[in-house]
């Protein structure tokens, strides 16, 4: 036998029996994600329920909020949760969008300067009450949730040539020259979510026209989509040039969702690209040329992305490895999945 068939057998074997560790041990990995928790709480959130963005200036957004309601259902804290949801609402609602101000300055008199949304953070943040909502039976948090979903609908999304488009944010997005996109804004388990709870074929039309449009989003050396994406009038996808063309720390997130929606096809440039790169020894950016790459490997939080797309055991969620906010929330999130993936 050659040694590319032995190889090739060993692969597949470690990837039958990790993916079997997976199955038979998701209580061994939840108590790793509540030990995660108890670490993220600790650092990141304030007792008023805001999450601080430890490595800008501690602001505060409405993806750091979303993100921390999201993981406090999935840690059954319901305490926490309301915590956070009450800030969120209190601090950053707009009752004339039903959507949220995305970024929150506490040294800034104003507080919230910048009345836009993001449009992932008002996606994470429904997703998060319709998760609490089913989980402790609380119609307020399913109201909640269903009026932020109605909003997203009716104010982020437009049409161009044959696809329904998620905008990143109501306004800075759209000109009549082009569109510009954030694949990592894709949450599709939450779409899917979504869609199943309010049958609202709006729902569905975005899932299946952000599949086909990451399909096409495949650039350059490495076949990735960049952080940043333009769409132009006649269905022209491109790599943005308001921002470097690189797959980078927005980026990251792509992989992660698509693993949350179980979608194993679309993970495989993913999976592609990180075979060419020792675990260890991965740039935590890459331009999609492929002549510029990070000094630096992937944060912890990134490498869970990555091992979580490889489906390799994230044995390990001490976040004290992290330095900083989104990467500690990109691995308490990307263990998370593996557990829902598990079971």
């Amino acid at each position: 036998m050659s040694f590319w068939h032995l190889s090739r057998c060993h692969y597949l074997f470690s990837t039958f029996f990790l993916g079997l560790l997976l199955m038979v041990s998701p209580s061994i990995q939840a108590a790793d994600t509540q030990v995660g928790w108890q670490q993220f709480k600790e650092r990141y959130i304030q007792d008023d329920g805001r999450v601080i963005d430890s490595a800008n200036k501690n602001i505060s957004h409405s993806e750091g909020q979303g993100y921390g309601m999201l993981m406090a259902v999935m840690s059954d804290d319901h305490e926490t949760f309301n915590k956070l949801w009450h800030w969120t609402a209190a601090s950053l609602y707009r009752g004339d969008l039903g959507l949220f101000k995305w970024r929150y300055e506490p040294e800034n008199s104003e507080h919230t300067p910048d009345p836009n949304n993001a449009t992932d953070g008002d996606i994470l943040i429904a997703w998060a009450l319709l998760k609490a909502g089913e989980k402790w039976n609380d119609e307020s948090y399913l109201s909640a949730s269903d009026s932020i979903q109605h909003a997203i609908l009716e104010h982020t999304l437009v049409k161009i040539k044959n696809y329904t488009v998620l905008l990143p944010g109501i306004n800075g997005f759209k000109t009549p020259e082009e569109i510009i996109i954030n694949p990592s804004y894709f949450i599709f388990p939450a779409w899917k979510d979504f869609y199943r709870t309010s049958k609202d074929v709006r729902w569905k039309e975005l899932i299946n026209d952000s599949q086909s449009l990451l399909r096409n989003m495949r650039f350059g050396e490495y076949q990735l989509p960049t952080d940043w994406v333009s769409l132009f009038p006649d269905g022209k996808i491109e790599p943005s040039e308001k921002w470097p063309a690189r797959f980078s720390f927005d980026a990251i997130r792509i992989p992660l969702y698509l693993a949350w929606a179980h979608d194993e096809l679309a993970l495989q440039p993913f999976v592609q690209y990180w075979q060419q790169f020792d675990r260890y020894k991965t740039p935590a950016w890459v331009s999609i040329d492929a002549q510029e790459r990070a000094e630096y490997n992937l944060t912890p939080g990134m490498m869970a992305v990555r091992d979580l797309t490889m489906k390799t055991p994230i044995e390990d969620v001490d976040l004290s490895k992290d330095t900083d906010y989104y990467s500690s929330a990109l691995h308490l999130l990307a263990a998370f999945a593996q557990n829902n993936n598990s079971e």
